[in-house]
């Protein structure tokens, strides 16, 4: 059975930083591609970060480019989203997703909020 299990949200103060784990099982992990999505209240989901499936390749939403990193450790099956300098427009639930040609799995979210 396929799992993404994000983990790491909560509340955030602004400047603050957060870092989201998503565990994965159930499938060959270094076979995929790896990304973050988000979503706000009332917006559409947006690609934060992904990653490459042998972490050799990352890309970045521009908004949170130059403060965030993604990275994978291919051993524990985990993938890890790390923001710095946090602003209120980060809040959204973050959503890990693996990808390889056709085939994509969802996690089921992880709630941040950034606020004071």
């Amino acid at each position: 059975q396929v799992q993404l299990v994000e983990s790491g949200g909560g509340l955030v103060q602004p400047g603050g930083s957060l870092r989201l784990s998503c565990v994965a099982s159930g499938f060959t992990f270094d076979d995929y591609a790896m990304r973050w999505f988000r979503q706000a209240p009332g917006k559409e989901r947006e690609l934060v970060a992904a990653i490459d499936s042998i972490g050799d390749d990352t890309e970045y939403l521009d908004s949170v480019k130059g403060r965030s990193t993604i990275s994978r450790d291919n051993v524990k099956n985990t993938v890890f989203l790390q923001i710095y300098s946090v602003k209120p427009e980060d809040t959204a639930v973050y959503y890990c997703n693996a990808i390889r040609l056709a085939v994509s799995f969802w996690g089921r979210g992880t709630q941040v909020t950034v606020s004071s």
